[in-house]
């Protein structure tokens, strides 16, 4: 996967005289602004990379060259004088990193399986990694789904030497406002400039860069950025449902039309999801509780049939610029929370999800009984996502016995605020919900199951303008107010870039990508694929010893004649058949 100078490559560099070795996984976007600087400094450069970029300013500055670094990335450098060997990841953790020490070996790799490779590390599910992803999506970092393996958390760099290993931040966000912040339009001229140089830096390839496009504002705003540096016509990717609940392709046709743009789409059905998702598994070496990455999945197997490398996608946007309805759904909770008798309140939470008819046929006592807006509960440093983390630990109703006790006097909440950050009490209610989001769900499942992991499957690199730090810090310090005005989520973007879209685009309400769930994985009253019964059968559960086969079977049944309602049941399947895969090809090998 070449991509910046095939001199360079990715496979270890090592500097003029031999003391300092890289090994590299990512992009330097800036790199060309950095080399001049170096070079002035007596830097010698045998290639045109980004590889060597970092490595001979690793040499100049030492560990905080990081700092001067626009990307995403992972790597370790050997210091040989020093004997010291040297770990980064990028700031909102883009690129993975992995390590493990066993039989007093210090092993590192962007991927699980590389480690699993070692014959001294065991093959062990974490237990503890286990209840987290069945209540926050994803394993708290530094945990992963195997004992005794780890990720290096994002914005962190991580040393070994004669001492020991050591882990410590070297960048975190700031969500106080900024003082003397300038007013709207100001705003939105600043976050426009800053997108377009980030779309800029991010185009730089000696290949071609393609872009995805969802038919949402985030993904036209970037293919609409990367169209106006380009000379010819860019090229497009998305994905389409045969399920008119989970399909957006109106929407990509109007975004094609208004960009101009060459355009393919992968058509994705419900048996499609079906056959790649032991891959899926296998390449995102973690549990998950949604299918959507399934999808991710063919559209980079097209992208990369396509002749194409590497994508721009708009992933970040609702992290940073409160896109999210869980957003909009902590607001209104607050709202009703200061009228708990009223009737009426509650019924605004049916304005967020028009999508799920489900919670349409729902009365406002249920509504205000599902989403707890009570007011004893808006002091809580968790009050936005409680509903979400609630939903989802009920489904650990179906570890087994042995699991449910060993994990009883486990508490997941206390661990995430124990982490809090120790300026969060002074956020506002609306920038914690951001920080959660952005530390948790963001590195943990978005940006790895569904972004890293899907792309690289087929050698596709996903580039993300929203996510460039400048950018990031930027909408942090922006007031709340910009972000979300009323319920109009995102407004300051609509603002900044809104005659890059066109106008359908532009006024459609939020509708977060979603693809069929357990529907994939049963037709009929039968099994798509042999598979799904092999690892759902009460022996299979049994063997694997993480769930009991009674409720199990009681849950495949319904799903089965088609009784099943709801996000839960969703969810449910689909996270035990991952885990099952995960126990299937990684444990049990």
């Amino acid at each position: 996967l070449s991509i910046l100078d095939v001199a360079g490559g990715h496979q270890p560099m090592t500097n003029e005289d031999r003391t300092l070795w890289i090994t590299y996984n990512g992009e330097i976007f800036n790199y060309l602004e950095i080399r001049p600087s170096l070079e002035a400094r007596g830097h010698r450069f045998a290639t045109r990379s980004d590889t060597e970029v970092i490595l001979h300013a690793y040499e100049e500055y030492g560990e905080d060259c990081v700092q001067r670094f626009n990307g995403q990335w992972a790597f370790a450098i050997w210091d040989s004088k020093r004997e010291r060997l040297f770990l980064s990841r990028d700031r909102l953790g883009v690129r993975p990193l992995y390590y493990a020490v066993a039989g007093g070996t210090f092993i590192f790799a962007s991927e699980i399986k590389s480690i699993l490779a070692h014959p001294a590390v065991s093959r062990e599910v974490d237990l503890i990694a286990l209840d987290q992803i069945f209540t926050f999506w994803h394993p708290l970092a530094p945990r992963t789904f195997f004992r005794g393996i780890h990720t290096l958390p994002p914005a962190h760099h991580l040393t070994v030497d004669a001492s020991g290993v050591r882990v410590r931040r070297y960048w975190s966000l700031d969500y106080a406002p900024a003082d003397g912040a300038g007013g709207e339009q100001r705003s939105a001229e600043q976050l426009r400039e800053l997108l377009v140089d980030a779309t800029r830096l991010r185009l730089r390839a000696d290949v071609p860069v393609g872009a995805y496009l969802s038919g949402g504002l985030d993904s036209t705003v970037t293919a609409g950025l990367g169209s106006r540096f380009t000379d010819t016509p860019v090229r497009t990717f998305s994905v389409t449902f045969e399920d008119a609940e989970f399909d957006e392709s109106s929407f990509q046709k109007d975004a094609v039309a208004h960009l101009g743009s060459e355009h393919e789409e992968a058509q994705c059905t419900r048996q499609d999801i079906c056959r790649v998702f032991p891959e899926v598994i296998w390449h995102a070496e973690t549990p998950i509780l949604r299918s959507a990455p399934a999808p991710l999945y063919v559209l980079s197997e097209l992208v990369r049939r396509s002749g194409y490398k590497v994508v721009l996608t708009g992933e970040g946007a609702d992290e940073m610029l409160g896109g999210y309805d869980i957003f909009k759904e902590a607001k209104i909770r607050r709202f009703c929370a200061a009228q708990p008798d009223s009737k009426w309140r509650p019924l605004l939470l049916k304005q967020l999800y028009p999508y799920l008819p489900d919670l349409q046929a729902q009365s406002a006592s249920y509504l205000r009984a599902f989403f707890h807006p009570e007011p004893a509960e808006v002091d809580n440093p968790f009050f936005s996502h409680l509903p979400r983390w609630n939903v989802t630990s009920r489904l650990k109703r179906f570890f087994s016995h042995e699991v449910r006790a060993a994990l009883s006097a486990y508490d997941g909440l206390e661990e995430v605020r124990a982490s809090l950050d120790a300026r969060f009490p002074g956020w506002s209610h609306f920038a914690q919900a951001q920080w959660l989001e952005t530390t948790g769900l963001l590195p943990g499942y978005i940006l790895s199951s569904q972004g890293d992991r899907m792309g690289m499957a087929h050698s596709v690199e996903g580039r993300f303008p929203f996510l460039d730090h400048r950018v990031v810090e930027f909408a942090a310090r922006l007031p709340p107010r910009l972000k979300m005005k009323g319920l109009d989520e995102k407004h300051i973007l609509k603002r900044a870039v809104g005659d890059l879209v066109p106008p359908s685009v532009l006024r459609r309400p939020k509708q977060p990508y979603r693809a069929p769930d357990a529907a994939s994985f049963f037709t009929g009253g039968k099994a798509r694929a042999d598979y799904v019964d092999e690892l759902l059968c009460a022996e299979s559960l049994r063997r694997g010893g993480l769930f009991d086969p009674e409720p199990v079977g009681r849950l495949v049944d319904k799903i089965r004649t088609g009784r099943a309602r709801g996000a839960r049941d969703n969810m449910a399947l689909v996270g035990i058949l991952s885990t099952q895969i995960c126990i299937e090809r990684f444990i049990g090998r």
